[in-house]
């Protein structure tokens, strides 16, 4: 429409050489709102072009284009103003969502192990699998765990905007630099938890890239779905490829997952007996891989509360002050190797993690005695480096070596 308004003598014959437009054309002439606005306007700043969108779209845009961003309501409006007959509009009154709020970490009783273990999780960013009852806490730590990690960076930022707005239904500019939590139901297909379609798009992994992926009920998700996390959680990525196109998705998220340790959920309860048969137990827990287990760092145990621990429990940890010591812990961590400890390679750890001999000897031990693989005893690692760091230790030493595997329960 634009060309052809420019070959007519409408409008100026370079302007659709110095500006981008990004809309959906009505037959009125309306200009209406798109996805993906904010990757054309990273695209637009890089080309030194300013981008015209529709007024719902102005203020995603302008998250990282604000001086070369302009919006219009019709075709008739744009032409007029690239006439010089009018200026461009005032930007529209943002129409923003609340940004997202997170619970408190101090709303959670007892369950002091996994309390302890989530901020390593958020100090290092390790991926966690909670094993427990209903109803012990696990989906209420998830929920928490978000609102202790630092807000991303400017970088990390545009990188999580532009896949929400690339995926459809726009990002909320109110959200800008607050870690993204995805909690897909267990129901989900592959597609929707990896990506895909004809024209490939991000899926549930990608949407909680540099943020938080919860996944409740884990062994009720189809095993196929759960084996195409194995790749992402590894490389931070995933590869897509169709006849047409080969799309790959940024995917570096933190993976919380909670389970119960039987299909009853009861295995091990003090008080409620377990209706399952050993079979029924053992074919539960299969739908978990072992190397899909393998790639889980801190695996901890969520047991039910007594009406002891329900009575007398005091108000614990806020999610400010737990925030302040994963905020400490990982700046010492970007000081002495310039990433998170979940990024340092087997030979990052030998030559910057700083691990006693002492601590070395020990794990060497607990590999043989409890037949770890290789990734366990690096993952142990990297949480021992981890623990290190919350507790401002320049070594690794044997005790945060026995703590570390201490995270680590068999299931």
């Amino acid at each position: 429409a634009l060309g052809i308004l420019a070959a007519s003598g409408q409008i100026p014959p370079d302007a659709t050489a110095a500006h981008e437009y990004h809309g959906e054309l009505a037959l009125s002439g309306q200009l209406r709102p798109v996805s993906g606005i904010l990757p054309c306007a990273l695209a637009a700043t890089d080309a030194r072009r300013d981008i015209i969108t529709a007024p719902e779209n102005h203020h995603e845009a302008a998250l990282v284009a604000a001086d070369n961003t302009h919006s219009a309501g019709s075709l008739a409006e744009i032409a007029a103003i690239l006439h010089g007959q009018r200026d461009w509009p005032a930007p529209p009154a943002a129409a923003l969502r609340p940004p997202r709020q997170y619970p408190d970490y101090a709303d959670v009783i007892g369950q002091h192990q996994a309390k302890r273990a989530l901020p390593v999780a958020a100090a290092g960013g390790h991926h966690v699998l909670m094993s427990g009852p209903p109803g012990t806490g696990k989906s209420m730590l998830a929920q928490r765990f978000p609102g202790i990690l630092p807000a991303m960076n400017d970088a990390e930022a545009i990188e999580s905007a532009a896949i929400r707005s690339l995926a459809g239904g726009g990002f909320n500019p109110a959200d800008w630099r607050q870690r993204p939590y995805r909690a897909p139901h267990h129901s989900s297909s592959a597609t929707a938890l990896v990506g895909g379609g004809s024209i490939p798009k991000p899926g549930e992994i990608s949407l909680a890239h540099h943020g938080v992926l919860f996944l409740d009920e884990l062994p009720e998700f189809d095993r196929k779905t759960l084996e195409a996390l194995r790749e992402p959680l590894e490389s931070g990525e995933i590869h897509i490829s169709r006849a047409a196109m080969h799309v790959t998705f940024p995917a570096d998220f933190q993976l919380v997952a909670a389970m119960n340790p039987c299909p009853c959920g009861y295995y091990g309860h003090p008080v409620k007996p377990c209706t399952c048969t050993p079979d029924s137990i053992a074919r539960y827990r299969s739908k978990i891989s072992g190397p899909l287990l393998d790639r889980m760092d801190l695996i901890m145990e969520v047991p039910a509360l007594s009406s002891a621990d329900l009575l007398q429990a005091q108000a614990g940890e806020s999610s400010a002050a737990v925030l302040e010591r994963v905020v400490a812990a990982r700046e010492r961590q970007y000081r002495r190797q310039g990433k998170l400890n979940v990024a340092l390679s087997p030979t990052d750890l030998d030559q910057q993690a700083q691990i006693s001999d002492q601590a070395k000897e020990t794990l060497g031990n607990l590999v043989e005695k409890l037949s770890l693989s290789a990734r366990s005893f690096h993952r142990i690692l990297r949480i021992a480096r981890t623990l290190a760091d919350l507790a401002a230790d320049d070594k690794v030493e044997r005790g945060h070596i026995l703590k570390a595997v201490s995270f680590r329960r068999s299931m």
